[in-house]
């Protein structure tokens, strides 16, 4: 029996921290992983190491890289993924890089691996990358997460019809081998 995994968004909840970014439809941002491959992953919990590298809760820097100076006094991303941060006594905010969003033909044919991580497969096809709102790429929304994208109401719904389906199977079942039993012992 295999599992095919929802690529459906959840709901986006606020959570006012400037690092926490959600994908407004569909995309994945990418990670560097220690072993040089790049991963996917919808989880934009974003912290900034000691170097200043924006990295994931596991310390996986986010790609292509996103560095914010010691000075920076605030941090914002804007829906098209320009990252700017203000440092004191300079007027303007400064710009200081670009987050991209990658996309796939079939989303669902990514490889899960654990941490809310994804791998490219032959089944998902090559991502598609670039900056959100371009090119067919979803926005981000900074200050937010993404919630979870299942209904426990419609996952309670279906495993009460599975529930019966599997009473009334059992049940034809038993009543079948009554039967037979019953045919048995009258032809003998």
């Amino acid at each position: 029996m295999a599992t095919e995994p929802i690529v459906t968004q959840g709901s986006l909840e606020q959570t006012s921290n400037a690092l926490d970014l959600a994908i407004n439809g569909q995309g994945y941002f990418q990670i560097l992983l220690p072993s040089g491959q790049i991963a996917y992953t919808r989880d934009g919990s974003f912290q900034v190491r000691a170097q200043g590298q924006a990295v994931t809760a596991k310390g996986y820097q986010l790609q292509p890289p996103i560095t914010i100076p010691r000075s920076a006094q605030s941090v914002t991303i804007g829906t098209d993924g320009t990252v700017s941060v203000q440092i004191q006594n300079q007027a303007q905010p400064s710009q200081v890089g670009l987050i991209q969003l990658a996309n796939f033909i079939n989303p669902a044919g990514l490889q899960y691996t654990g941490d809310n991580l994804a791998i490219q497969t032959q089944a998902s096809g090559a991502p598609v990358t670039g900056q959100p709102s371009q090119n067919g790429l979803e926005t981000v929304a900074q200050g937010y997460l993404e919630g979870s994208n299942v209904s426990v109401v419609d996952e309670m719904i279906d495993m009460i019809a599975t529930q019966r389906a599997y009473e009334l199977n059992t049940q034809a079942a038993k009543n079948v081998d009554q039967m037979l039993g019953y045919l048995t012992q009258v032809t003998q």
